[in-house]
């Protein structure tokens, strides 16, 4: 390519807020304005942000500061920088400018030069302008005006339903930012998306799609079938498309070359050129999720050349495989089973969320960190929720290279919106067909999804007299999204809507069809429930306990969970000294949910009320963590019938209580932890209730088979003495449905030498490699827990702390390792020790940074 050229304006930029309308927009769109006592700001970023790093404004996330923050979102913000070229396009030559913006908060006014561009109505999508005729050789100015949000739905009809705020369903912008039952209301603005201008000549690539067809049974052959599109530039021009399979060593093992065929009509632009090809990839390593095989990547080139020569190029990691959503099972039975390269695959994950409120300066490395957490977590499906954006590329990146599926949800949460209205709706085309484009030819895309719950709460709401109109917004997810999907990415499985699959007279929430969010627990929602029945919540211990997850047969569990407290040192660092006590105003400002009563009556079942800090985030981390365990587990033994678990939520945007496994000091929680073994791909299980037989159980979710024996042995809990042992043997084949493997009744179990309340039972597995896994007959408020008694030994140039319960003196419940810094990684935490047993367990930080080893806190439930 000659003059081709790609410039990221990365700055630097500057802001600065007015009345709305204060000042003429062309007097500060100007070129020659004096900027130089605006305010320094990062792009990507946001306002917030951007305030933040210049001291102008405390941190949102501190106390009650948000509040305070509320005048931003009532500013008009407007964005300034500069660039230089050494020489403008030249349109007689076939040369076209291009600025393109990834993302633009929300309602945005581009000038170059001076003159403006063009506008933007829909923070989800990129933007791009032809600059041709602006941008010239030497210094250009670029500004960027963003108006406040009210002027633009203050006129709008407000509809019956719209979750937290009424004035989001007219607006294309991430519904988080207006508050959620887990974060604040903080309604960013400004430049969140990197920006780039491009110089482009003759024709252009618009994008390219491929995706693979088949794979033959021996494996011995892939069929890829890869489109490009193409755009002239200038007319008359002769293009072909060049298309290259590379894998990781750069060896080429497919490539076609094919002419732009003749252009034709699309259903969500102009006309445009368009070439196809099949790649034959003989004996193809296929990418798999990391927990069944290798995620390999192979290197996809798409090369546009007109009249001879390179004019565009697009070069991306492509992984071959299959992936459907199976409907139906081999017996005709209802299921919902994700199938890799022809594999039945148990989902195991959680529901993502944006990894920040302010989504424009969340670090890259946060998406890395977050992403190996969850495979070291052993998940392997993420879901993108609804109420946040169709992520950035790096978490796509992230999954693919990481080996984790996606499944993502278009940005429709909670809501009704206008789709009687013209402008909204093509503006809704243009989000879903941009983000399509965008994400379809990632190997870690699993699923397209239309919405977040809405389809199943517009008939519980109608049911209950708080919808009295039409369904606005149902042609969105039932005819527009499928239509484009059909044309864009037709060989990805959609779902309408989480949850979704009413049949047989029940509502889109039951269990036996479809996926099925789970809000029994916590929220107490009173199931069975048949469509168009008015809903029940029962508010008590009985109706929101998590012992309700046993009476789910649901096919696939896509949202379920319960709160806890975050992690000390995410807590301290953001509540102002003195209110870091149970029980105080900025405790309770933490937690966003409605009905707070609902996390104390989970205790008082479970754990008993906590008196005071410590013991509610002892009591509040353990009933979340042993909640999550009961469930899961669950869940796995009803393996085929059930074939997905997808906590909610893997991540907090601000450092509150919330359904998090990880809190927002990137803290994993005693769940996470908890969670290392109930979602590894061989689990070991209990299922008992008091008083009835204990029951073991197997699960294989590998291919290998597996033969070996499983042991139960019952622990005292004053001294560690064996009380008894039984073994089972084991064989099962790779992927089998769940396997009960043995059971024996309590007084067997207890063999008259101990009570129910003061053992331990520990099941481990013998020829196969299954993690340990530990349970106790009653609830904690139940058992006769002795006090225990915790020695440390720190080996600092190891990065390892020794644990250990002393002999004879009680077993440890729930030892908790601290440190005052975010991002620690420990091998464990949140474990259970024996009378005289020892854990040794590894600290570092990701970047290596120095660990304030003198202020660690080692502590247990009954220390």
């Amino acid at each position: 390519m000659e003059r081709e050229w790609s410039i990221e304006l990365g700055g630097p930029w500057k802001i600065q807020h007015f009345e709305p309308g204060e000042k003429p927009a062309l007097e500060l769109a100007a070129p020659g304005l004096d900027d130089r006592y605006w305010i320094g700001a990062d792009v990507p970023g946001d306002v917030h942000s951007a305030l933040i790093r210049r001291g102008v404004i405390d941190s949102p996330y501190y106390g009650h500061n948000d509040a305070k923050c509320r005048w931003i979102e009532r500013k008009e913000w407007w964005y300034r920088t500069t660039f230089t070229l050494d020489a403008g396009p030249d349109p007689a030559a076939g040369e076209r400018a291009e600025l393109v913006f990834e993302g633009l908060d929300t309602f945005a006014t581009v000038y170059v030069n001076g003159h403006e561009v063009g506008k933007t109505a829909n923070m989800l999508m990129s933007h791009t302008f032809d600059v041709t005729r602006l941008v010239r050789g030497g210094w250009n100015s670029l500004a960027v005006k963003f108006d406040p949000l009210h002027l633009h739905h203050r006129d709008k009809e407000q509809f019956e339903w719209s979750s937290y705020t009424k004035e989001r369903p007219w607006l294309r912008k991430a519904a988080m930012n207006f508050g959620w039952d887990w974060g604040p209301r903080l309604v960013t603005a400004g430049v969140w998306g990197k920006v780039r201008l491009n110089l482009r000549q003759l024709a252009k690539l618009e994008g390219f799609y491929a995706y693979t067809a088949s794979l033959a049974e021996d494996r011995s052959e892939a069929v890829l079938v890869v489109e490009a599109e193409t755009r002239a530039l200038a007319s008359g021009v002769r293009a072909e498309v060049e298309l290259r399979l590379l894998d990781a060593e750069g060896h080429a093992v497919a490539e076609a070359v094919r002419p732009v065929e003749e252009s034709r009509k699309s259903l969500y632009t102009g006309r445009r050129a368009k070439t196809a090809a099949e790649l034959r990839v003989p004996a193809p390593r296929l990418w798999w999720t990391h927990d069944l095989g290798e995620p390999y990547l192979y290197r996809l080139e798409v090369v546009l050349r007109a009249e001879g020569r390179e004019v565009d190029r697009y070069v991306q990691p492509f992984g071959i495989r299959t992936v459907e959503l199976a409907l139906r099972d081999e017996a005709d039975n209802r299921s919902f089973t994700f199938v890799l390269n022809g594999v039945k695959i148990y989902a195991k994950g959680a529901n993502w969320i944006p990894a920040d409120h302010m989504i424009g300066a969340i670090p890259e490395e946060r998406y890395r960190e977050l992403v190996e957490l969850s495979v070291l977590g052993h998940m392997n499906m993420l879901r993108v929720w609804a109420g946040g954006i169709y992520e950035k590329d790096v978490f796509y990146e992230e999954c693919d290279r990481q080996g984790v599926l996606v499944w993502q949800d278009f940005a429709f949460a909670n809501a009704l919106f206008p789709d009687f209205n013209r402008d909204f709706m093509e503006n809704v085309r243009q989000e879903v067909a941009d983000n399509v484009r965008r994400l379809r030819n990632r190997a870690s895309l699993a699923l397209w999804c239309g919405n977040n719950e809405i389809d199943w709460l517009v008939d519980m709401k109608s049911a209950a007299g708080d919808i009295t109109g039409p369904f606005y917004g149902e042609s969105i997810y039932h005819e527009l999204i499928p239509e484009l999907l059909e044309e864009l990415d037709p060989a990805r499985p959609y779902w309408p809507s989480s949850p979704y699959g009413a049949e047989d007279g029940f509502d889109a929430n039951d269990p036996g069809t479809g996926d099925r969010h789970n809000w029994q627990v916590w929220h107490g929602s009173v199931y069975p429930r048949m469509y168009g029945e008015p809903p029940r919540l029962d508010y008590s211990m009985k109706g929101v306990t998590f012992k309700n997850y046993k009476r789910d047969l649901a096919l696939f569990s896509s949202e379920f969970g319960m709160h806890a407290s975050a992690n000390r040192y995410t807590l301290e660092r953001n509540i102002p000294a003195g209110e870091f006590y149970w029980g105080s105003p900025e405790m309770a400002y933490r937690n966003k949910d409605t009905n707070h009563q609902k996390g104390i009556l989970l205790m008082e079942s479970f754990t008993g009320i906590p008196r005071d800090i410590e013991e509610y985030m002892n009591f509040s981390m353990l009933t979340q963590a042993e909640g999550l365990k009961y469930g899961i587990e669950h869940y796995r033994r009803l393996k085929p019938r059930n074939s997905g678990a997808l906590v909610w939520q893997l991540n907090d945007s601000w450092p509150g209580t919330s359904w998090s496994m990880i809190d927002y000091e990137l803290l994993p929680k005693a769940s996470y932890y908890y969670g290392r073994t109930f979602f590894h791909p061989l689990l070991l299980s209990l299922e008992h209730e008091p008083g009835e037989p204990l029951k073991v159980w197997v699960v294989n979710d590998t291919a290998d088979s597996l033969k070996g024996t499983v042991s139960l042995k019952i622990y005292r809990l004053d001294d560690g003495s064996l009380v008894s042992e039984k073994r089972f043997d084991f064989e099962a084949a790779g992927f089998a449905p769940a396997q009960r493997v043995g059971e024996l009744s309590e007084p067997e179990a207890l063999a008259g030498a101990a009570s129910a309340e003061e053992v331990m039972v520990e099941l481990t597995a013998q020829g196969f490699g299954a993690p340990a896994n530990r349970y106790y007959l009653r609830d904690p408020k139940d058992l006769r827990l002795p006090q225990a008694s915790l020695a440390a030994e720190i080996d600092r140039e190891a990065g390892t702390v020794t644990v250990t319960a002393a002999a004879g003196r009680g077993a440890a419940r729930l030892v908790k390792l601290e440190l005052p810094l975010g991002r620690v990684r420990y091998s464990d935490n949140y474990f259970d020790l024996l009378p005289g047993e020892s854990r040794i367990v590894e600290v570092r930080h990701p970047e290596g940074l120095p660990l304030p080893w003198d202020r660690l806190r080692v502590s247990a439930l009954n220390e």
